[in-house]
């Protein structure tokens, strides 16, 4: 029982980090995030990151 209330503690804070650094990231102005291309891009990018894997980055 102990067990499985720490593996919810655990997976809450988890998720609950994921969900601050997206909510800072989108305060910050970035429109890709998690793209690695992000700061390169600046306010070109779309938000489409799938093309700067088939090397047609802008």
């Amino acid at each position: 029982m102990i067990e499985n209330i720490i593996i919810v503690v655990i997976l809450l804070a988890i998720i609950g980090s994921i969900i601050l650094y997206l909510i800072r990231a989108k305060k910050r102005g970035e429109t890709c995030i998690g793209c690695p291309y992000a700061k390169q891009c600046g306010s070109k990018c779309t938000g489409n990151c799938g093309k700067h894997q088939k090397g047609t980055h802008p």
